[in-house]
């Protein structure tokens, strides 16, 4: 059997960022209170939490994704719902159906849902937003699997260039959004956005790792 995990056993990739999300809350919200509103990871953690009450343990990975991406298009405001729904909508959409889950169907998953961000925002790298610990992470996890690297390695080069697009956020200048009125005030503070990207797709790595060792 080639490697990899199977759909159907996947849906802990789904309750793995509902937990990392309701861990970090009060440090996400802190983080977003510097230069932004102050409410990132109090609605992040609201939607999640939904989220987590619509799931059942018969649901496979993808039909997770697809729960959370809708819960947070329809529960959570301003601009995160929208980008992070659709993000999770799109990788569940894209293996709904697929029985085993390989290191191919989970570079194009992370491609699906970068795109759709991409589509819906607007933003590129170098914006100060989540593009910046999405688009290395998703880069480096394809160019592992093209590589003919196992899953477990392209995870690690997917969560090292994730480290390294949100801490670069720091030191950016905002482009997009509300912290961007601020200007060169916004230097100095990561953001948000970028934060809860990092920890979601290290929870996504650590969850992965436990699947594919079962």
């Amino acid at each position: 059997m080639s490697e990899g995990f199977a759909n159907a056993a996947g849906l802990s990739v789904v309750e793995g960022f509902i937990v990392v999300i309701h861990a970090n809350r009060d440090y996400l919200s802190e983080i977003d209170g510097k230069i932004g509103d102050g409410d990132h990871g109090i609605n992040m953690d609201k939607g999640f939490q939904m989220a987590g009450e619509r799931l059942n343990g018969s649901m496979s990975m993808a039909e997770g994704l697809i729960t959370l991406g809708k819960t947070l298009l329809l529960e959570i405001g301003g601009s995160m719902g929208p980008l992070y729904g659709q993000f999770f909508k799109a990788m569940g959409r894209t293996v709904r159906g697929v029985e085993r889950i390989d290191g191919e169907a989970i570079a194009t998953m992370l491609e699906a849902g970068r795109s759709a961000i991409c589509e819906l925002g607007e933003a590129q790298p170098g914006d100060k937003t989540l593009i910046d610990t999405l688009d290395p992470a998703v880069r480096a996890f394809r160019e592992a699997i093209v590589a003919g690297e196992e899953i477990a390695a392209a995870l690690d080069a997917m969560t090292a260039a994730a480290e390294d697009g949100w801490r670069s956020t720091e030191d950016m200048v905002a482009k997009i959004g509300r912290s961007s009125r601020l200007g060169e005030r916004s230097r100095g503070v990561l953001d948000a956005g970028a934060t809860s990207c990092h920890l979601i797709l290290q929870s996504f790595a650590k969850t992965v790792r436990t699947l594919l060792a079962n």
